[in-house]
């Protein structure tokens, strides 16, 4: 190549920046973000017989418990075993909701859940990877 010749500069792509996720977001919203994320790292387990196992084995980082449960003895077992092992216990208002976040439903073309099963209880065993969800949500655990 001679001097004279003009070189053309490769051209790149402009990176698509990650989902810029709010700080002031609420505990509820950052928390569906990190039992999602969780989800999609294999790090959710759901129902009474996992999640005591889990809870047992002190491998759980978090418990999330449906507030509109109907079995009260359901409620004691899961909130002694979190005492006993301490491990963290946050509670959300609806067993559909929880349903939801866990992946027990079905998505159509629009988006949207159907047929959402009620979750009672799951454990998060891994949160997967750092994000600002998760850091509200430790945030809101450590000032309770």
């Amino acid at each position: 190549m001679s001097g004279d010749e003009a070189v053309a500069a490769p051209v790149v792509p402009p990176v698509a920046e990650a989902a810029v996720i709010p700080e002031d977001m609420d505990v509820s919203t950052a928390l569906e973000l990190t039992v999602r994320k969780s989800r999609a790292y294999g790090g959710v387990v759901r129902g009474l017989h996992e999640s005591a196992k889990l809870i047992e084995k002190r491998n759980a980082q978090l418990c999330v418990l449906a507030e509109d449960c109907n079995q009260p003895d359901y409620v004691k077992l899961v909130k002694a075993l979190c005492a006993d092992h301490s491990i963290k216990l946050l509670t959300v208002p609806s067993a559909k909701t929880l349903g939801e976040w866990a992946g027990l439903c079905k998505i159509d073309s629009e988006g949207n859940a159907r047929k959402v099963v009620g979750c009672s209880c799951l454990v998060i065993k891994d949160f997967g990877e750092e994000t600002t969800a998760l850091n509200i949500v430790k945030k809101h655990l450590d000032s309770n």
